[in-house]
């Protein structure tokens, strides 16, 4: 017999919820951030290896762009993580022209945030153009040339710094398309577009013999690579920032070009690479692990069957029953509203439906701050978000579906209304509700990718490494998993509708 129990689905959801989150912003721990994009994820491992002599280190790589990292500095539940001026004090402080680092101190501490360590290198913005490019030398010369296709990625699209003061700077007309900046490089040369936004320290951009524009109005300013950092973390953990603020003046340009040359070209880890700069600059990377030689670049099968693999699986796995667990305690009592009460029901179904539209990355940028931490907690809100309208709609449907001569005998045997919903019309609507369940679960192991964005983990990570270094092989690592794990939702989930089906005679 179907009965319906949210208590105890609450319960078990909340005790589930806090183990796989207990202990993941422990104060003994030193959580390294880092952005999406290949020199971000290198320089997060400089500082990870740096420290891990001294204290209890982890890197929440990938994290996305610098609205998301910020809301997680901020929010405590990462420590520090590498930055560049010029972000800072345009994007993040919205200062309209170059501001003095100590200002920017001043006015990052009542935020209990600081700057520092500033790492050798200055990784400005640029537009670049393929080298055969005629006539297109310098970032004025654009204003003339409206026939161009920009491709620039979304962050720099939307920055204070970036693209609408570049436009209203230059004359500019063109109306960008966004790209991400891990395959930009390729759909340049590909000629699906003309002109692409690069940073200075990119490897590609000597690999595909680009032409940087000369910025010849000044308006880029000065992007030195930093460290942001939340105050209290020099407090905490001081012989490991005693230990990093050794890396000062350390990284010059070339040797972060060629960084980034031996993860996007050479195919190396993001790890390896800064264990063989350390072991060869006196760092912390020593012994067999920072002699090792680089390994050739893995092929699809090994990407897929790495050491990885089950912690991937877990976290993936975790994300979506959890999701769909909480998804059904809501959405099954909504249906039932919304079946019982015809005046609340396009109400109901229709703000399921307006949540469903609502962008994902969007929405784990607004849990982030209103939730007060990233990873697990906002990615399985976000999910619950996405699961819920099929669950609210099948069961609205399959109870509509009783049929009425059902529920008059249940109402003369004298049955009360919420006996005759657990007993009689909630067993008959089962099949349908489950066909609901089925299409959030199916749905919800393609997105709970997203959750790889704000360090919750799963299949996302691997894809979200792929579009930084445009590894295809990588991509495909993620993606395939996430795939098989799909069809054996719907299988697991179609056996149980074939169950509901044939118990559902002994019902009538």
């Amino acid at each position: 017999m179907f009965v319906l129990n949210p208590s105890r689905l609450i319960a078990l959801f909340s005790a589930l919820l806090w183990t796989a989150t207990a202990g993941a912003a422990t104060d003994d721990v030193l959580h390294v951030g880092s952005k999406r994009f290949t020199e971000s994820y290198i320089l997060g491992e400089v500082l990870t290896q740096t420290a891990a002599p001294y204290a209890r280190v982890t890197h929440m790589q990938g994290l996305g762009n610098t609205a998301i990292v910020l809301a997680a500095l901020r929010a405590g539940r990462i420590d520090v993580y590498p930055e560049y001026l010029g972000t800072i004090d345009l994007e993040i402080l919205k200062h309209t022209q170059a501001t003095p680092l100590e200002q920017i101190r001043r006015e990052l501490a009542p935020m209990g945030l600081g700057v520092a360590v500033p790492l050798g290198f200055n990784n400005t913005y640029a537009l670049a153009t393929r080298g055969d490019a005629e006539g297109v030398r310098k970032l004025s010369d654009l204003a003339a040339r409206d026939q161009l296709r920009f491709g620039l990625s979304h962050e720099f699209i939307g920055r204070a710094d970036g693209w609408p003061g570049l436009a209203a700077r230059y004359g500019l007309k063109q109306r960008p398309a966004g790209l991400d900046h891990g395959i930009a490089y390729e759909a340049l040369m590909q000629r699906q577009v003309d002109v692409i936004d690069i940073y200075s320290t990119d490897a590609k951009i000597k690999q595909y013999g680009l032409r940087v524009l000369d910025d010849d109005r000044a308006y880029f300013p000065r992007y030195d690579a930093v460290l942001l950092y939340r105050l209290d973390a020099a407090r905490r953990f001081p012989a490991a920032w005693k230990a990093i603020g050794q890396l000062e003046g350390r990284i010059g340009a070339d040797d972060m070009i060629a960084m980034n040359a031996a993860a996007e070209i050479d195919g190396k880890s993001f790890a390896d690479v800064a264990r063989d700069w350390l072991a060869a600059h006196g760092g912390a990377a020593t012994g067999k692990a920072a002699a090792a030689k680089p390994a050739a670049r893995d092929g699809l099968l090994a990407k897929i069957f790495d050491r990885n693999l089950w912690p991937l699986t877990r976290q993936h796995l975790t994300l979506v029953l959890f999701a769909v667990a909480m998804a059904c305690v809501i959405g099954v009592p909504l249906g039932v509203m919304a079946a019982v009460f015809p005046r609340l029901r396009q109400l109901v179904l229709g703000l399921t439906g307006v949540l469903q539209t609502v962008p994902s990355l969007a929405l784990l940028a607004l849990l982030i701050p209103l939730l007060g931490r990233i990873g697990t907690v906002p990615a399985l809100v976000a999910l619950v978000v996405y699961a819920l309208l099929p669950i609210v709609r099948n069961t609205c449907t399959g109870l509509l579906q009783v049929p009425a001569g059902l529920r008059m005998a249940a109402l003369a045997l004298g049955l009360r209304p919420s006996q005759r919903m657990r007993l009689v019309e909630l067993p008959l609507a089962l099949p349908v509700i489950l066909a609901g369940v089925k299409t959030a679960a199916v749905m919800s192991v393609g997105t709970a990718t997203i959750a790889a964005f704000i360090g919750a983990g799963g299949y996302g990570e691997r894809i979200t490494i792929g579009l930084a270094l445009n590894d295809n092989d990588m991509l495909l690592a993620g993606a395939i998993p996430a795939a098989v794990l799909a069809l054996l939702t719907q299988a697991v989930f179609e056996l149980l509708e074939r169950l509901a089906s044939r118990a559902r005679p002994q019902r009538l």
